[in-house]
């Protein structure tokens, strides 16, 4: 049987469809995962015990269940709790739910592989918390996770593909519909593979960028406050 890119000229408007939903779940996701990551990090990292329990059973749980199984919990959970909300809202909320827990282990350890002390002596020299996250610290735990958070957000665009099992029309769904009413499967599914593969590309390569970026403005020494300037200065002497 021959390739018949026909079918694929016919029905672009159905994969262009899937595609931008896929995209506009993904941003949201990542929006809300990050978000969450971020807060069970910190809160992983507040002295105390209680505070560290909930963030770890937080992490384990999430990571512990198959994304469809946390998926299907909330689509079909929700209303019996007399909740229903449109499934592309319950897909961007489960997906945010399970890259979160990923997002939080990255956020955390990045914050922990960082040398002792750099936090005490920013505030040391007259940094307020806020100025030694934001000059300080911030931007030495931003470089180091850019390329695991690049990994996790590949894997939770891809994981995005299950939402078609609740009908959510993503491009998987869009690939399912035109695939029923065409019967060629191989036409079909290469084209979202094509497709899936130049969202994750253009992702990969944002990200790289990125990278380079912090690289350049760390080296540079770019929005750097006086403050951070003289910590800087201080840490070079003691490093000497």
């Amino acid at each position: 049987m021959a390739f018949d890119p026909t079918i694929l000229v016919q029905y672009w408007p159905l994969f262009l469809q899937g595609a931008w939903l896929t995209i506009q779940v993904s941003v949201q996701a990542f929006l809300l995962g990050y978000t969450l990551g971020i807060a069970v990090a910190l809160l992983g990292l507040m002295p105390g015990r209680l505070p560290r329990l909930a963030a770890t059973s937080y992490v384990e749980v999430l990571r512990a269940i198959p994304f469809i199984i946390i998926l299907f919990v909330i689509y079909y959970g929700l209303p019996f709790s007399g909740l229903r909300l449109p499934a592309p809202l319950v897909g961007t909320v489960a997906l945010g739910l399970f890259a979160s827990a990923y997002y939080a282990e990255i956020v955390r350890a990045g914050i922990l592989a960082l040398p002792r002390g750099q936090f005490e002596s920013a505030r040391a020299i007259g940094m307020s918390p806020l100025q030694a996250m934001r000059h300080i610290v911030g931007p030495q735990v931003a470089r180091a996770i850019v390329p695991p958070s690049t990994n996790m957000t590949l894997t939770m665009i891809k994981e995005s593909a299950v939402l078609s099992s609740i009908t959510v029309p993503e491009l998987t769904y869009q690939g399912l519909v035109v695939q029923g009413n065409t019967f060629a499967p191989f036409e079909v599914f290469a084209a979202v593979t094509l497709i899936y593969w130049g969202i994750t590309i253009a992702v990969a390569g944002a990200a790289r960028r990125l990278e380079r970026r912090l690289g350049v403005a760390q080296a540079r020494g770019v929005s750097r406050n006086r403050l951070a300037a003289s910590y800087l200065l201080l840490e070079r002497e003691r490093a000497r």
